[in-house]
């Protein structure tokens, strides 16, 4: 008959013996790892962000071979066998003065990206050599009320990106301050509303470009002799302009249907205007509101790559064209640099918008 001999319980079995006492204790249920939870959470996205530039690496490898084999063929055709031969062997060492104008691969797009920065560093350390050189310069100048000399180099991607942002945020802010106080007052009126319509159907679908022209009229003559730059005022307010009329509409759907009770509450308690806007329409309001607020950011985003290429505001729009216009080996790869830059701060920008709708609004539900 056998006999059983008793297993010493080791370190580690001792720690998780005391921490499932620790648990019951406090009555803590430990986390249940489902695999559906983390396949769908976790793997599956896993799984489609390396398929995806699996895609990516494979599509731009037949493009560029689709380039090389026109180039060759052509320089056959043209030069002879010699210049063909001499291309083919310049195309496959990788040669600088043989480079395709394709679609770039993944691991190019990140070399670019070492390269914005680096090149952001560099930038840097001169900015603050310049500011260290014309210090003494410039405490004069100011003490003869002149004004200052500044640094007029090129700016950096990350400067480039904050530019961008400064003037997005601007733009949303010139939009929230005239939608959401003209949706509150036509949306307390049906006469109003109806008065207004007309403008609001006609005007919203305007391409930003047209707005952009729109602007730059009135703005160059309102500011005519005047020697300041005024790209980033025209461009704030085009984006402004152009993103507002989603919070307009929802402001003002959101107003008109307000619990006609929570309006008769406030009719019985004497509220004065003011005080039935603050108090009652607005917070009824906040879910709406919201919805055209995270529309009008995301608008707002969108369209200014188109509106700083017009108004040539050194952001990521005119950055693009540039680069587009410059036909440099890595040009193509920062383009895609500055496409990943705009979809993941515009996603960021949602999520924030997403997060002060949760935390001011009593529709705690909301999602994506």
């Amino acid at each position: 008959m056998k006999q059983s001999v008793a297993v010493p319980k080791t370190s580690s079995f001792k720690l998780a013996d005391t921490l499932k006492a620790l648990l019951a204790k406090f009555k803590v249920k430990p986390p249940k790892f489902e695999f559906n939870t983390i396949l769908k959470k976790l793997i599956i996205p896993l799984v489609s962000i390396v398929a995806f530039f699996g895609l990516w690496h494979f599509g731009a490898d037949l493009l560029r071979q689709r380039e090389i084999d026109f180039r060759i063929e052509k320089t056959l055709q043209d030069q002879g066998q010699v210049a063909a031969d001499a291309m083919a062997d310049c195309f496959a060492g990788n040669g600088t003065d043989c480079q395709t104008n394709t679609l770039p691969s993944p691991s190019q797009v990140w070399a670019s990206v070492q390269t914005l920065v680096a090149d952001h560093y560099v930038i840097k350390a001169d900015k603050a050599a310049f500011v260290e050189k014309t210090a003494a310069v410039n405490a004069q100048r100011a003490e003869q009320g002149k004004s200052a000399i500044v640094y007029t180099g090129r700016p950096s991607f990350i400067d480039i990106v904050l530019t961008s942002l400064k003037t997005v945020f601007a733009g949303f802010l010139l939009a929230f301050f005239i939608a959401v106080p003209i949706g509150i007052v036509i949306g307390l009126s049906d006469t109003l509303r109806n008065a207004i319509n007309w403008f609001i159907q006609v005007f919203k679908p305007v391409s930003p470009v047209v707005w952009y022209l729109l602007v730059f009229m009135i703005v160059k003559t309102l500011l005519i002799g005047t020697s300041s730059d005024n790209s980033f005022v025209i461009s704030f307010i085009s984006v402004g302009l152009c993103s507002m009329w989603a919070t307009l509409v929802n402001t003002a759907m959101g107003v008109s249907s307000v619990d006609k009770d929570y309006i008769n509450v406030a009719k019985v308690l004497k509220l004065r205007p003011l005080q039935k806007v603050f108090k009652v329409i607005l917070p009824s309001s906040l879910p709406l509101i919201f919805t055209g607020l995270r529309i009008t950011l995301s608008v707002a985003w969108m369209v200014l790559i188109a509106i700083e290429l017009l108004a040539q505001s050194p952001g990521l729009g005119l950055f693009v064209w540039e680069e587009f216009q410059n036909g440099a080996n890595d040009s193509n790869s920062k383009i895609i640099v500055a496409m990943f830059v705009i979809g993941i701060i515009g996603f960021l920008l949602d999520r924030i918008m997403l997060m002060i709708q949760n935390t001011v609004s009593f529709n705690k539900n909301a999602t994506a």
